[in-house]
Order: structure tokens, then C-alpha cells, then sequence
């Protein structure tokens, strides 16, 4: 009995012997196989210390490929706590040369982290004095920083990138993903305790630069646009001046202007406010002030330059005809509302093509009472009135309008020439494009392509069309009526020598009324038979004169005088032969 009860003792204790063995050589196997790449990481992770590298933002160019957005090289400086052998040293080297607190300084030099930030965007000039000092614990490491060529071309467009370099506002917000790239990283080893290990080669891992972007813009069109608007801006002492300046047929935006603009490498500099005893908020607002982009953040009660639509929508339903006549007395009662037009004295029996001319408002309130609300309402929608235009810029606002049941006689009265509602600017040059180019409604962009920096692979953006929004022949009466208010009506400021130019004036009074504040405005295109450029100027709160056929028209008549050319349009007469064919001029005191 003892024997064999010691037999199995010793089998059971061999065979748990056994059994752990096989556990021990699994588990190590296990460890030593399977997860060997997750421990060695680890290890790794213990003995590398990693700073981040900024990868290379991609390029902004212009449709010429005009660099108008780049990167200039730069470094950022930073500490590592536990390398530090000298915090005295380092406090006062870092604070004197990087001019900055010594108390802002020693918070980050004393705090106990893998790494600390102490300043980005620092000059290369003055990275090199710190290196030159050799201290311990400061990792001065390449960097960019985005730099503008042209300072404030387009500021409101571009937009700006932050300290890290990403972006802030405007297409280097909307296009972040396309060019802000990969970052990479140096890895440099350490011992137990974090303390870099000397005489050990650094590892790295390259950052992948982002994508160029090259957009619709051409930096000579928007030159002529900002410098005609500044003009106005100061001779009319404005509060702002807008222009935008776009292909109708395909929604390229040319340019976009919101004078005064801000200097994009001085983003943060408050342009002519003195920011001495404001406010962080008070700073924060004027600051996103004077980013904001009028065109397309804003809204506004457009005037007669709506005129275009109600035109477009009597015409599409057949209520209306060029030669139906109508009666202006100067003014137009609906319900118990007075409503004058800009002449006061009347136009008396008059066309619905001297209406246009003439911008008459008793015409187009008869006009919006033939159409009814249900109809208008049919064809604001069709011509994207009540959507974003779906630009590629942030902050894009959205119209605002009456609810249908909610529009009465007089609410349609004053709708049908351009009051008590709103929209951004870019919703009304997207309709008139539709109106102007066959039909068509097209997508404001910016975007055209982007392209990879080291394989050159270019992918084209692609945006929405809807044809046939109205009918072709809607479209070719808009033109031609729209041609003879620049003609021969109160749009004729807009003229520009040797070309057919159509357009519409207006001049709206902002809210509330009476408070003598306008905006004055006129959209024109060209050629009038085959447009290829639509533009509108907007001069916001003129001081003395308000009309826009007065102010704006020349405006944009400038502008035009100079990029026609540019663009290869060719003149359709010389000027003689425009003088021989003009018919009789109407001058109206408003529009």
C-alpha cells in the first residue's frame, strides 16, 4: 500500500510539473511570439522621448497658379523637464531672447511633463542664438508657419491658420483636410529616469506635406476689384464696400472683395480701431468683425436689383409681356398702404420694358399682384432662394423670408421690388446667374483641384448643376431687357465702351426705416448676348450721395474696363459706333 501510494504521488506531482511547464512555455511563447510588436512598443515608449514635427501645408495657388498662400520656415522651441540641468540658465535665456514673462517662462520650465511648448513661430535668426547656448533640456525643432505674398489680397476669402497651423477661417478652414498634411516625429532615446541618453542617433519619422489647393481666384482680377472698391470706400467714406465677381456659366468666383480687408500675416491686428482699454470680449468681437465676409455671412434687403426675379418669375408665368403697358402716378396704394415710386411725379403710361429702364416700383408691384404669392413663391424656389448657394466658405448665412401664409397683398407689394425680406448677396448672384445664363443654377466656388506634392495626382472638385430652373426663352428676354437698362435706362453708369453690358442698379434702405442709411448697388454682366462674367458692388452706408446707378455702376464699369480685355472678351464695337447706336438715355433720381 505505501509503495503504491507513493507511485501516484510522485505521478500526480510530475504530471502538474508538466502541466505548468507546457502553461510556462505557452505563456512565453505567447509573449515572445504573438506579442512581441505590443511589448516592444512599450519598451519603446519607456525609453523614447517624441516631438512632433508639423508637416508642410499645402500651397494655396490662384486658376494662373500664382502663389497666394505658402509656408515660410520657422521653429518652435520646447522644454524637457527631467533633461534640465540648469532651470536658472534656461528661464532667463528662454524669457530674454523669445521675449517673453519670466514667470510664463518658469511655469512651463518647472512643470513636471514628457514636454512643454515655450513658443511656435519663432525666426530661425533667433532659434540659432538659443542653440548656439547649448542647454540642456531645450529641444529647438523646424517648423512653418503660413505666409501670405500678398498681405491682405483676399483676406477675407483665404482666411488664416492658427499657431499650430491649422486653419482658422475661410477656405484654409474649409480645405483643412486637403492641406494640412501629416505630422511626423523625432524619437530620441532615454534612459529610466527620461534623461536623453547621449551620443544615440535620433530616430524620425517624416511628416507628409498637404495637398496644393488651387482655387478660382486670379490674383490680377481680384487687384483691379479691391482697388476700385477701395476707392469708393474712402471717396463715399462708406462703412464697407463688397464686390464679387464670377463666371455665370459655371459659378468660378473671380473675386471677392470686402474692402477694407485685414492683413493676413497680422491677423490678430485690429484695423483702424484703437483696441487700448477693450476688453478680451470686447477685442474677441471686433476681431471676428473684421474677418467676417459681407457676401456671404450677412444678409440684406437686396432693392431693385431683385427687380430681376420678379421679372423672371412674371415672364416664366406668362403674366406678363415686353410691350404690356402699365400706369405709374408716382405711387401705388395697396391695402391701406402708400407705396411711392423713386419718381415721385410718375412715369405715366410706360412699357413693361421702360418699367425695367426705369425701375419703376408701382409697375413691379402690379407685376407681383399678377404672378400671386403661390407662383413667386414656385420660382424664388427654383431659382435656389430658399437654400444656401452651398459656397465653399464657413459661416454661410441663409435667406430669410415671410412664411407663404403669411404674405399679404402689401408683403407681396413690397417683396415683388426688393423689401421686407432678406438674403446674403451670393444667393442673389446665384439666381441671376440662372436668370442670365439659359437657366441653369449653378454652385458658387472657389475650389477647382488639388494636387499632391509628391505624386503630383490632380483630383478635380466637382459641384452641382440644376438645368433648366427656367425656360431658355425666359432667359433670352431677361438679357435683352436687361442690356437696355444699361443702355438706354437708369443703369446706363454702367457702361463700358465697345461692350454690351446688361445689368440692374439699386439702392436700399437699411433698417430701421427713415434712419437715412443705404446700401447702394449695381450687378452688371458682359457680354450682354453671351455672359462670362456677373459682378455686383455693394457700398454700404455712403456718406452724401446714395443712388446706385450714381455710385456703384461706375464702380463696376471700371472694374470691367480693365479685366474685359484681360479675359479675352473681345469689344463688340468701337466707341464711336456705340455713340451712333445709343438710344435717348433715362436718368432716374433712384432706382
Amino acid at each position: 500500500m505505501p509503495k503504491t501510494f507513493t507511485r501516484k504521488k510522485i505521478f500526480v506531482c510530475a504530471i502538474m510539473l508538466m502541466t505548468a511547464f507546457t502553461f510556462l512555455i505557452g505563456r512565453l511563447s505567447y509573449l515572445m511570439i504573438w506579442k512581441s510588436d505590443y511589448y516592444l512598443e512599450k519598451a519603446e515608449a519607456l525609453h523614447q522621448r517624441e516631438r512632433s514635427i508639423k508637416a508642410k501645408r499645402g500651397v494655396i495657388y490662384d486658376r494662373n497658379g500664382v502663389e497666394i498662400a505658402g509656408n515660410k520656415p520657422v521653429c518652435s522651441v520646447s522644454v524637457i523637464h527631467s533633461q534640465i540641468t540648469d532651470e536658472e540658465s534656461v528661464v532667463a535665456a528662454l524669457s530674454s531672447i523669445l521675449n517673453l514673462s519670466e514667470d510664463t517662462v518658469r511655469k512651463k520650465v518647472e512643470a513636471n511633463t514628457i514636454r512643454e511648448k515655450i513658443k511656435s513661430n519663432v525666426d530661425k535668426e533667433t532659434a540659432d542664438m538659443l542653440r548656439e547656448l547649448g542647454l540642456d533640456g531645450v529641444m529647438i525643432d523646424e517648423d512653418y508657419k503660413r505666409y501670405y505674398p500678398y498681405g491682405s489680397l483676399a483676406s477675407k476669402v483665404l482666411g488664416f491658420t492658427g499657431s499650430d497651423n491649422q486653419g482658422i477661417v475661410g477656405l484654409e478652414v474649409s480645405y483643412e483636410d486637403v492641406l494640412s498634411g501629416t505630422p511626423g516625429s523625432i524619437l530620441t532615446l532615454t534612459d529610466a529616469n527620461g534623461i536623453e541618453i547621449k551620443n544615440e542617433a535620433e530616430g524620425r519619422i517624416e511628416p507628409i506635406p498637404g495637398d496644393d489647393l488651387y482655387i478660382s481666384i486670379d490674383v490680377n482680377i481680384q487687384k483691379y476689384a479691391e482697388q476700385a472698391a477701395g476707392k469708393v470706400y474712402k471717396a463715399k467714406q462708406a462703412k464697407r464696400v463688397s464686390v464679387i465677381l464670377m463666371n455665370p456659366q459655371n459659378g468660378e468666383i473671380y473675386a471677392m472683395v470686402n474692402v477694407p480687408e485685414y492683413d493676413l500675416n497680422e491677423p490678430y491686428k485690429l484695423i483702424g480701431i484703437n483696441s487700448k482699454g477693450m476688453t478680451d470680449k470686447e477685442k474677441q468681437d471686433a476681431l471676428n468683425m473684421m474677418w467676417r465676409n459681407f457676401c456671404i455671412n450677412d444678409t440684406y434687403e437686396p432693392g431693385s436689383t431683385f427687380k430681376t426675379v420678379t421679372a423672371t418669375a412674371a415672364l416664366e408665368e406668362g403674366v406678363v409681356s415686353v410691350n404690356d403697358t402699365f400706369n405709374c402716378p408716382g405711387f401705388r396704394v395697396v391695402e391701406d398702404r402708400k407705396i411711392r415710386c423713386a419718381r415721385t411725379t410718375g412715369h405715366g403710361t410706360e412699357t413693361f420694358r421702360q418699367g425695367i429702364m426705369n425701375s419703376c416700383n408701382p409697375v413691379f408691384i402690379d407685376v407681383g399682384a399678377r404672378v400671386g404669392v403661390t407662383k413667386m413663391y414656385e420660382n424664388y424656389e427654383k431659382l435656389g432662394l430658399f437654400e444656401k448657394t452651398g459656397i465653399d466658405l464657413p459661416g454661410e448665412a441663409n435667406s430669410i423670408m415671410h412664411k407663404k401664409e403669411n404674405v399679404g397683398a402689401v408683403e407681396l407689394a413690397t417683396m415683388s421690388f426688393g423689401q421686407s425680406f432678406q438674403i446674403t448677396p451670393m444667393q442673389l448672384l446665384r439666381a441671376a446667374s440662372a436668370i442670365i445664363n439659359g437657366g441653369k443654377l449653378v454652385t458658387p466656388h472657389f475650389a477647382m483641384y488639388y494636387e499632391g506634392k509628391d505624386s503630383g495626382e490632380r483630383h478635380v472638385f466637382e459641384y452641382s448643376e440644376k438645368p433648366g430652373v427656367i425656360k431658355k426663352e425666359t432667359s433670352d428676354t431677361m438679357r435683352e431687357l436687361l442690356e437696355a437698362v444699361v443702355a438706354e435706362g437708369g443703369g446706363s453708369k454702367g457702361q463700358v465702351p465697345g461692350y454690351r453690358i446688361g445689368g440692374k442698379t439699386a439702392t436700399s434702405e437699411k433698417l430701421p426705416r427713415g434712419n437715412r442709411k443705404y446700401i447702394s448697388s449695381f450687378m452688371g454682366f458682359a457680354p450682354a448676348n453671351n455672359p462670362q462674367i456677373l459682378g455686383i458692388v455693394m457700398i454700404d452706408e455712403p456718406v452724401g450721395t446714395y443712388y446706385g446707378g450714381t455710385i456703384a455702376a461706375p464702380v463696376l464699369s471700371e472694374i470691367y474696363e480693365n479685366i474685359l480685355p484681360y479675359l479675352g472678351i473681345k469689344a463688340d464695337y468701337s466707341e464711336e459706333k456705340l455713340k451712333e447706336t445709343m438710344s435717348t438715355i433715362y436718368i432716374e433720381e433712384g432706382d
